[in-house]
């Protein structure tokens, strides 16, 4: 079995300038994730508005959720914005719910994110895709497509 030595100390005490260093590191090198900015419960329609800090917004109706179904509108009202803008959570009730894991559970939002997701992968360019793409135009595009006689 191999040995494997930290590189940084483990078991050193936060201090308040170790603490301030890591924070510094971390916002040196943001990274891309679901991060809301505001939760608003919306009586008229009895849905959930989640902004996000781009000024766009999802709108989850309540009794898509059985998490959310049962609460009064006042508690619907205190839901507040957890875990990094990660999750809605009531504190009284103890409930923490991931934001992910309500898009997830929603087919049409779902079957939007899979398209966007497609559409972005498709039109990335790797090394292989150019080389490949230089190569066909060396013998004259693309081949056509041979359809199998009747």
């Amino acid at each position: 079995m191999n040995s494997v030595v930290a590189k940084h100390p483990f078991d050193e005490p936060v201090t308040d300038l170790g603490l301030r260093r890591a924070v510094e590191r971390g916002q040196m090198h943001p990274r891309p994730s679901l991060r809301a900015s505001t939760v608003k419960y919306l009586a008229a329609s009895q849905a959930l508005e989640i902004g996000f800090d781009d000024q766009s917004a999802v709108l989850l109706p309540i009794i898509n959720y059985p998490e959310f179904a049962k609460l009064s509108h006042a508690e619907l009202d205190r839901l507040t914005l957890g875990f990094a803008g990660s999750a809605l959570c009531l504190e009284a009730l103890d409930v923490h719910v991931s934001i992910a894991g309500l898009v997830s559970a929603s087919a049409p939002l779902m079957a939007l994110a899979a398209s966007v997701v497609s559409s972005r992968n498709g039109s990335r360019s790797s090394q292989a895709k150019s080389v490949a793409s230089r190569q066909n135009g060396k013998k004259g595009g693309r081949p056509r497509k041979v359809l199998a006689a009747v």
